[in-house]
């Protein structure tokens, strides 16, 4: 019997697999021209199918945008979105009348509930140089009994968001930024790093749902020692997405890669010489509920997504407050969020 803490390795494609209660994960990596005044790119979109543009021609996409990229009002039910900006700007709006800029390390984790139509566009602002968009978006699902709570969303600012600094024997760095799930590092003495609190209703917010969400960068040749998960029948994924190879357990591994892990033990990493690694570390109990979904919608049943979508039709999930389907939220870069009941917020770095 092997005694391997890595249970199988497969290829990232687009979006990566993922195991429940997460559903997916969409990693978007553009390295955006130049903009325009108007924060469209200042380069000619011929050659792209405008509205449905995935083709990565020149290194972007358009995506749903037709001037900016990103994703126009668009409805969600029955799970949550968990969106981790490493660079670059998203505006959000939505049917509840909230509107946020956010990114730069920022994000924003969004529960979707019973129904809500939100637009993500990717505004750029830098008429002189380029514009990179680096993130995630984690769809985390929502057990039968959270399906229809209402609509929430929560911004971790990025200077808020808790951060371990790691450093081996000879001086090599690991930084790990803590979204979700707290971290008890392995060394001697090390305090554990407790998390922003999720949105109420998230699974993640269950006390024995062993969430976590956590971002790695590894130097050249750094060690570093992954935590066991703390509750049993955890499910773990390690997800390479850059540097050139890492020591997962004593096993190399080849990147870009998918790493399934077991979640009981702890499991050394050590990233190659030649480059950077960096991961991104998936991991929970499973809900263990039948999974129904049809494009936004994400239920237990093919009767749900029936009545989700006659909902949608009948009620457009609250309507849509604002002049177009992909506003965006000017030329100002300051961060910031204005929730439903006129609240604002704003990021301090």
């Amino acid at each position: 019997m092997s005694t391997s803490p890595v249970l199988q390795v497969r290829p990232l494609g687009f979006p990566w697999a993922t195991v429940d209660p997460f559903l997916f994960c969409a990693y978007h990596d553009d390295a955006y021209p130049r903009a325009d005044a108007q924060m469209r790119p200042d380069a000619p979109l011929e050659g792209r199918e405008i509205g449905a543009d995935f083709s990565r021609k020149d290194g972007w996409s358009m995506y749903h945008g037709e001037a900016v990229p990103g994703f126009p009002g668009h409805p969600h039910r029955g799970f949550e979105t968990v969106t981790i900006v490493r660079r670059g700007l998203i505006d959000h709006a939505d049917s509840l009348g909230a509107a946020a800029r956010f990114g730069r390390g920022d994000v924003q984790w969004l529960t979707a509930g019973r129904g809500i139509q939100h637009s993500e566009m990717f505004p750029l602002l830098d008429q002189e140089a380029g514009n990179p968009l680096e993130l995630f978006q984690i769809w985390l699902n929502l057990p039968a009994r959270n399906k229809m709570v209402e609509p929430h969303f929560t911004m971790f600012w990025a200077d808020r968001i808790p951060r371990l600094a790691a450093t081996d024997a000879d001086g090599r760095r690991t930084d790990v930024s803590v979204v979700a799930g707290r971290l008890r590092p392995e060394a001697d003495g090390a305090a554990p790093i407790d998390p922003l609190a999720p949105p109420p209703d998230s699974w993640a917010a269950q006390a024995d749902s062993d969430v976590a969400i956590w971002t790695l960068r590894m130097d050249p040749g750094a060690r570093w020692t992954l935590p066991a998960a703390a509750g049993e029948g955890t499910r773990r994924t390690l997800y390479f997405f850059k540097g050139q190879q890492v020591t997962v357990g004593g096993q190399a591994v080849q990147g870009p890669a998918a790493i399934a892990l077991r979640a009981d033990v702890p499991v050394e990493l050590v990233n190659g010489d030649a480059a950077e690694g960096e991961f991104l570390l998936l991991q929970g109990r499973p809900i263990g509920e039948p999974v129904a979904q049809y494009g936004p919608f994400v239920m237990n049943t093919q009767a749900e997504i029936m009545q989700a979508m006659n909902d949608y039709r009948r009620t457009q999930f609250g309507g849509w407050p604002w002049p177009d389907h992909a506003p965006v939220h000017g030329r100002d870069p300051a961060r910031f969020a204005r929730h439903p009941d006129g609240r604002r917020e704003d990021a301090l770095a």
